[in-house]
Parts: structure tokens; C-alpha cells; sequence
């Protein structure tokens, strides 16, 4: 009996530490602090709702596709578009980058090898705290190969050759994951079927490495499109200076096509997480070009049955003054004192209701998807997207993006909110630029 209760009281006392030892329990905390995201610089935030997208009473055309309402979560947008000063930061990046690797092979001070604490690195980086000095005559050897050759120096002056400023960034192409999801073979351990890249190029799938994409692209604008738009018409000026000089600063990049925007966004995004990585927190959403869906929620500002972006019928405000930059009265570009014969700074005129500047006008901008007449037919109702990653033999109507907003030189129908048009992804123009948005991990904090 005595021993039978000394039994009872042990296994109750046990019992009871076991429930206090929170140690091996499954509890939420995991010495972890709370994330709170903070506001990006130069972004908006665009909180979640619904829209209606598709043709207007007052649209031209509206047999191409019906009207649907649809959802979209809440992301972030840059509240002006990309300028030629931020995307120049891109062009320098892109050009040291490969000046630093060029030198690394002579130098070793421009490339590190060991950690923080000593340790030697799997991979090696390349030093950036290791200014570069372009006079001097041990660094220009090492660089001579970025330069024009000499037969194409004009007066014999020394230039970086932009045709060599070549960006090299991987990505994972999720969509043919998880279509491939189901083809691993169980009895084999193995994938089954091929993978195509964005070249073109078939490879087996055998593991995740097969969906990581490699894509190489050329980062110096196309400044050339000035004149290459306009045959007829005297734009040498803008083509010289539109890009490189600093009074065209805050105005807006043109001459980009979409795979540079598409690079710009995977820049941008890595220069960000790289600094989150170095003081020790968490990473963030991917900057990216907006879908189409997303792009014209934003430029509604949440305003639902409204011609334009300020929320209006009309192109002019109360005093007879054009609120775009657009071509009015069949091209009479300066007939409003805010107008300009090409673009203009951003931010320029006033902003929407959410509090993003030349959502119509100035230039159109690129959209991360795939142009389709129907397209509206087979898009999801929640987070709608559409996009196809064309290849280099593909035809040239599946090479067709999505471009949003008009420009200085179209007329006020192409700058309506609900207005379609489309370019061609390899192409660049002198009236197409772009902005980035981001995905937002708790939206609830920002209502």
C-alpha cells in the first residue's frame, strides 16, 4: 500500500513538471521579434480592394472583351516613374561591377576572400569599398577592354563602351515549377520531362537547379530612339543629352525595354536585401513591374466609374488648365503653360487620390504582362495576372507587353485609366518608361 501511493505521488509530481517545462512544448515563440515593414522610399501604399476592369460606356471600341470585377491585394508603387538619375545608378553599378572584376584578376585588393571573422569564403565577392581610380596607369591596363576601340573614338576621346555594360542576374521561374510538380516519378526518385529557359533551350529536369533562370541584358538606354521614332523631326539635342545630362535628372527614363525593366527590378531588389542582410534583417518582397490589374487600381486611386486618373471626365481643371501631359487640340503640344513638346519632370502636376504623380501622361509605362485581346476572359478574379516568357524564336505577337498610361505624344484617349495598348518586348521608345512595385507582407498595419 505505501508503496503503491509513493507511486501515485511521483508519477502526479512528473506529470506536473512535465506540464511546466514550456521548453518542450509547442509554443509561438521562437525568440523571434515581431516584423514591422517599413515604408519603402518613394513608394505608396495601395491598400486591397476590388475594381472593375475591362471597357467604360465612353470607350471606342468594346467588343474586344467584357467588363469583370476582380480583387487585388495591397502592394506598394513607386509614387513617380523610374527617372534617368535612378536608373543611371543602375548603368554605374553595372559599370563597376565589371570594372572591379576586370581588376580583381591583377589587383587582389579588389576581391575578398575571407569573412568577417577570418574564414575563408566558398565564394569570393568582389570588394566595393575599394575605390576606383580610373587615372591611374596600373588600372587602366587592367580596364582598357571597356573602352571603344580606337577607330571608333570620336576626336580620339576615351569613352566607356555601353554596349559592353551587360547585366547578369538568375531567377527562379516558379510557374514551370509548379506545373512540373507532378511529374516526379516516385518508383524512379527522378523528374520526368523537360524544362525550356528563356532561350529556348530544353533541358531534363532532374532538380531545382532546373528552374533557375539566367538571363544577361544590356543596361545602357537606347538613346537613339529619339530619332528613330521620328523620322521626320529635329531631336538630335534629346539624343545627345536626354539620358546623360543633369538638368534631364527628374525627368523620366525612356529608351528601356522590357527586359531592362525587368533587370532594373532584380538590381534594385538585390541592392536592398543585400543591405538587410548586412545589419542582421529579414529580407523583402521583390521589386517588380506592376501587373496591368495592379497598375490601373493604383492609377484609379479608388475611384471606380472615372474617365482618368484624378478622378474627373475632363482633361482640364476649373481654370481651363490641362491636368497631363498629353497631346491635346491635335498637336498643339504648348498649349498649356505646364506642357512641353516631349516629357516633362515627374511630379510635375498634382498626384491621385493615392498620391501617385503622372499615372496618365508624360510617358506610358511597361507592365509585367503578356498582351492579350482576350485577356481579360481567362485571368483569375483574385490577384489577376498574365504573363508569358517569350522565347527568341517565338512570334512576334507573343513578344507583345502590356503598356499603361499614355504619353506626351498620344492623344487623351490612350492616357484613360481603363485604356489597353501594347509594345513589343525587346523594343524601346522614346514615350515608354516604367515605375516598380512591391508586395506587402501585413497590410493591416498600414490601413
Amino acid at each position: 500500500m505505501y508503496k503503491t501511493l509513493l507511486i501515485s505521488f511521483l508519477v502526479i509530481f512528473l506529470l506536473g513538471s512535465c506540464n511546466r517545462d514550456w521548453t518542450s512544448q509547442l509554443t509561438s515563440k521562437q525568440n523571434r521579434k515581431p516584423y514591422f515593414e517599413p515604408i519603402p522610399y518613394g513608394m505608396n501604399f495601395i491598400k486591397q480592394g476590388s475594381i472593375n476592369i475591362g471597357p467604360s460606356e465612353e470607350e471606342v471600341d468594346k467588343s474586344s472583351t467584357n467588363a469583370k470585377t476582380v480583387s487585388v491585394p495591397s502592394f506598394w508603387m513607386d509614387d513617380t516613374e523610374i527617372t534617368n538619375n535612378e536608373y543611371r545608378q543602375f548603368v554605374y553599378w553595372v559599370r563597376d561591377s565589371i570594372a572591379r572584376q576586370l581588376l580583381s584578376e591583377t589587383i587582389p585588393e579588389f576581391m575578398i576572400t575571407e569573412g568577417r571573422r577570418g574564414a575563408i569564403m566558398e565564394t569570393p565577392h568582389l570588394n566595393w569599398m575599394e575605390p576606383i581610380n580610373w587615372r591611374n596607369e596600373d588600372y587602366q591596363s587592367a580596364l582598357e577592354g571597356m573602352y571603344l576601340p580606337e577607330n571608333e573614338r570620336f576626336f580620339g576621346q576615351k569613352e566607356i563602351d555601353t554596349r559592353k555594360l551587360v547585366f547578369e542576374y538568375y531567377w527562379i521561374d516558379y510557374r514551370q515549377a509548379a506545373k512540373r510538380a507532378n511529374s516526379y516519378n516516385y518508383e524512379t526518385q527522378k523528374y520526368e520531362g523537360n524544362v525550356t529557359d528563356a532561350t529556348g533551350k530544353e533541358t531534363p529536369i532532374q532538380n531545382r537547379s532546373s528552374f533557375i533562370m539566367r538571363e544577361t541584358t544590356p543596361v545602357y538606354p537606347d538613346t537613339l530612339v529619339w530619332m528613330r521614332d521620328y523620322t521626320f523631326s529635329y531631336n538630335e539635342p534629346l539624343t545627345k543629352k536626354y539620358f546623360s545630362h543633369v538638368a534631364y535628372d527628374n525627368y523620366p527614363v525612356v529608351g528601356v525595354t522590357w527586359a531592362q525593366a525587368k533587370a532594373f527590378c532584380n538590381w534594385r531588389t538585390k541592392q536592398l536585401n543585400d543591405f538587410q542582410q548586412m545589419i542582421k534583417n529579414p529580407g523583402v518582397m521583390d521589386y517588380r513591374l506592376p501587373s496591368e490589374v495592379e497598375w490601373e487600381y493604383a492609377a484609379r486611386g479608388g475611384h471606380q466609374m472615372t474617365l482618368y486618373p484624378w478622378g474627373s471626365y475632363y482633361t482640364r481643371n476649373i481654370e481651363g488648365s490641362y491636368i497631363a501631359n498629353f497631346k491635346p487640340l491635335r498637336g498643339n503640344y504648348v498649349s498649356d503653360s505646364q506642357s512641353n513638346t516631349t516629357t516633362l519632370k515627374v511630379a510635375n502636376y498634382l498626384p491621385n487620390s493615392y498620391g501617385l504623380y503622372d499615372m496618365a501622361g508624360n510617358v506610358a509605362e511597361w507592365t509585367s504582362n503578356a498582351y492579350d485581346e482576350a485577356g481579360y476572359e481567362i485571368i483569375s478574379d483574385f490577384s489577376p495576372d498574365f504573363q508569358y516568357n517569350a522565347r527568341p524564336d517565338d512570334q512576334p505577337a507573343m513578344k507583345r507587353k502590356v503598356i499603361r498610361g499614355g504619353s506626351w505624344k498620344d492623344i487623351a484617349y490612350y492616357i484613360q485609366a481603363s485604356t489597353r495598348s501594347y509594345e513589343y518586348q525587346d523594343s524601346a521608345k522614346s514615350y515608354i518608361g516604367f515605375r516598380c512595385v512591391r508586395s506587402t507582407f501585413k497590410p493591416i498595419y498600414y490601413e
